[in-house]
């Protein structure tokens, strides 16, 4: 994923950590942002939130101020290091780790925002093993529009999917995740792309 970055391989400008229109596009984040923030104000009691895959963090940025603490991880040290420059809060905290491979922090809420759709099955299926440990799952994944086979296998990296007519659905084979309710929070038109953004909450 490093070379993504270095090679600007979703745009942005040379040298300049972005992490692509999903990101940033206004129609894109603006809907996520209002559909995201307004659950999290509804809870009781603000939530630990723990963004997996946090990217260049234009979007977790505007999440802080709804958790009791936010940790943002990403598997791109120069990245992490870039954010925890950019971004200081005394409930932020940005940390290096594989979320494949390594132990998740804990927390209340996990946050996947388009990850999944860039990571191989044993590599999804290794992160959904430690999702049961959250009481809250927010997904957004980019889908084909219509019916698709979901789950086609890839190899990790900068592509997804959707060239295969494919994307990742948690609850079908062979990640068969089972959380006790699901809800579509959100779906928005891709920016520049085909396909759909689909944002589902899982509660535990």
């Amino acid at each position: 994923m490093a070379q993504i970055y270095e090679k600007n391989l979703w745009g942005g400008n040379k040298s300049e950590f972005y992490s692509g229109l999903g990101s940033h596009h206004p129609e894109t984040v603006d809907p996520y942002l209002e559909a995201v923030s307004a659950f999290l104000n509804g809870l009781e009691t603000p939530p630990v939130l723990c963004d997996l895959g946090c990217g260049d963090f234009n979007v977790g940025k505007e999440l802080v101020k709804f958790s009791k603490k936010y940790i943002a991880v990403d598997i791109v040290p120069e990245l992490i290091a870039r954010n925890q420059k950019e971004f200081m809060a005394d409930d932020l905290e940005f940390r290096a780790l594989d979320i494949a491979k390594e132990e998740l922090p804990s927390g209340d809420c996990a946050i996947l925002r388009q990850v999944f759709q860039h990571l191989s099955n044993p590599e999804i299926k290794s992160v959904v093993e430690k999702l049961y440990d959250f009481k809250y799952v927010i997904l957004t994944e980019h889908l084909p529009e219509g019916d698709f086979e979901p789950n086609k296998d890839i190899v990790s990296g900068q592509g997804i999917r959707l060239k295969k007519q494919s994307g990742v659905d948690l609850s079908a084979s062979p990640f068969n995740f089972r959380a006790k309710e699901e809800k579509r929070l959100l779906t928005v038109p891709s920016p520049g792309f085909k396909g759909v953004l689909v944002t589902t909450l899982y509660k535990n």
